[in-house]
């Protein structure tokens, strides 16, 4: 195990909330979560939510981040190179930014960015063009819990950003799964609480006072950058995490954490 790296070892402990884990296609509160009241599906809503903000996301998203949020992604996509991918899947791929980062550090053969918001990918396709990248890296309009493609398609399947949007975790953790090779690996990033003191508390702060006024200065839907730290602090997080991989299928499971906790990448394999 790399330093750095959790793992999740097979004599673990259960804790109380891990406990209902082995249920198949249970619910975890993050799915409850919405962009909007209103009685549309959460996809209908995270659909409608990332074209109304396709246009600013890429430039507040690194304003919110103040900046570090490129050097999360760059550190993850690393921990990939021991595993040589030539066929990758990016779910939740949005402007495409995690695609075109896996291109420059992995040179894969193929990469297809999938995702629900014909907005985003819309202004990702045109930074791959800029960039002359059209033919490794393509777009495609997909549903992670009802993916299209075959039967162990992928050398590895990464997310950043996104897991914390799907209807449906488990079913599509199992869709990941299915479309892996095997020996295949699934790495995602994903905000996270940080459980240490004080940036605990700085970081509460942050997601409650700060984020919704530079969210504000951009005339941004006010209400996506409402959602995101809802859906934060509602997201199973850790050793649950892990579970959760575990009971999808997963082995070799692993996370490492960024910015005191800020970040959290997860590495599991088929």
């Amino acid at each position: 195990m790399a330093f750095g790296y959790l793992s999740y070892q097979h004599n673990d402990k259960p804790t109380a909330n891990s406990q209902q884990l082995n249920a198949n296609n249970m619910t975890y509160k993050v799915e409850k979560v919405r962009p909007y009241e209103t009685d549309t599906s959460k996809k209908e809503q995270v659909e409608t939510m990332f074209n109304e903000i396709a246009p600013n996301y890429d430039r507040l998203n690194g304003l919110l981040s103040l900046g570090i949020d490129n050097y999360w992604r760059k550190e993850s996509l690393r921990a990939l190179k021991p595993y040589n991918p030539e066929y990758i899947l990016d779910i939740a791929t949005g402007t495409g930014d995690f695609a075109i980062l896996a291109q420059k550090i992995l040179h894969p053969k193929r990469i297809i960015g999938a995702d629900i918001s014909e907005g985003m990918m819309a202004v990702g396709r045109e930074k791959v063009k800029r960039k002359g990248l059209e033919q490794i890296i393509t777009f495609d309009k997909q549903d992670s819990s009802a993916l299209t493609f075959s039967d162990e398609t992928f050398d590895a399947v990464t997310a950043a950003f996104g897991v914390r949007n799907f209807e449906d975790i488990d079913k599509s953790f199992t869709e990941v799964l299915r479309v892996l090779k095997p020996g295949g690996v699934f790495l995602f990033i994903e905000l996270s609480t940080p459980e240490v003191t004080p940036m605990k508390e700085m970081y509460s702060l942050y997601t409650k006072y700060v984020m919704p006024v530079l969210s504000n200065t951009m005339a941004t839907e006010q209400r996506a950058y409402e959602y995101l730290p809802e859906s934060i602090a509602a997201f199973p997080q850790g050793r649950e995490m892990m579970l959760i991989l575990k009971k999808n299928g997963f082995t070799n499971i692993r996370l490492r954490r960024f910015t005191l906790g800020i970040t959290t990448l997860y590495i599991a394999e088929k």
